[in-house]
């Protein structure tokens, strides 16, 4: 294709870029704005810079012991969605048969099973057994990011040759070696990206924290966010430059770990 076929391609990829920035662009001048300015024009530069929103959104949402609680259950519910999927893709492809086939497409099909079609008797079940809060979020996170991290290991452990598991046995070592010692660090890129796509859906969540965490001084970031909006006022610039502050962890880890995350997908999606 020649360079003159190609302009309207890149005319369409900036324009995309420029609708999927616009949130951040928002979200960010709005922050340093009065409630006043953002009602007046939402699109305009603020007048002044002004940091006193972030202070005051700081200290409203209690923000060193909200975000310890978020960084608590995102890290723990990680490490744990990381453990057990990759302990189970390894299962599931190293056993080939008709069970094992059906496990893994059950894996599958429960990642078009929305949530809102579960909460309701999920948090009627875990609240007759009092397994609420953290306990009750982490392992919740664990049936719900279990799908897709199983399906992304399965898709990178279809190409390590079965080969290895044989000269280990060989060797002496065990199963649990095998899988610990060999397998599992090969596996590094797809793991970075099972944990940054976790993170991300798990650090964001409202929905769930909503319904299970009940105790006060043990809310998530987003959960807290809810008290700049009340019944009959919305704190929009207080809300804006909380979002701001938390999305900052996020957009970090992202940035140092996105080339890990592209070449984990694309293993574990075409393998």
């Amino acid at each position: 294709m020649g360079r003159k076929y190609k302009w309207p391609l890149e005319i369409l990829g900036v324009v995309l870029g420029l609708i999927w920035i616009s949130p951040f662009y928002l979200m960010i001048v709005n922050s340093f704005k009065s409630k006043k300015e953002i009602f007046a024009d939402t699109l305009k530069l603020p007048e002044a810079f002004n940091f006193d929103n972030y202070i005051e959104a700081f200290n409203e949402l209690d923000f060193l012991k909200t975000f310890l609680n978020s960084v608590i259950i995102t890290v723990v519910s990680v490490v744990v969605i990381i453990v057990f999927s990759s302990m189970a893709a390894y299962a599931l492809s190293r056993n080939k048969g008709k069970v094992s086939t059906i496990v893994f497409f059950l894996f599958v099909a429960a990642m078009l099973i929305p949530f809102q079609s579960v909460m309701i008797p999920l948090v009627t079940l875990f609240g007759k057994i009092e397994m609420l809060n953290r306990a009750g979020i982490i392992f919740m996170y664990l049936g719900f990011g279990a799908s897709l991290s199983i399906f992304l290991y399965h898709g990178t452990l279809s190409g390590i040759p079965k080969s290895l598991d044989e000269a280990a046995t060989i060797d002496g070592a065990n199963r649990f070696q095998i899988f610990w010692y060999i397998i599992f660090p090969m596996l590094k890129p797809i793991t970075v990206t099972v944990a940054i796509l976790n993170t991300i859906w798990i650090w964001n969540d409202y929905l769930l924290p909503s319904l299970v965490i009940n105790q006060e001084g043990m809310e998530t970031i987003p959960l807290k966010m809810f008290f700049f909006f009340g019944e009959y006022t919305k704190q929009w610039h207080l809300a804006l430059a909380g979002l701001t502050i938390a999305i900052i962890p996020v957009i970090i880890a992202y940035f140092f770990a996105q080339r890990e995350i592209i070449k984990g997908i694309s293993e574990g999606a075409v393998k």
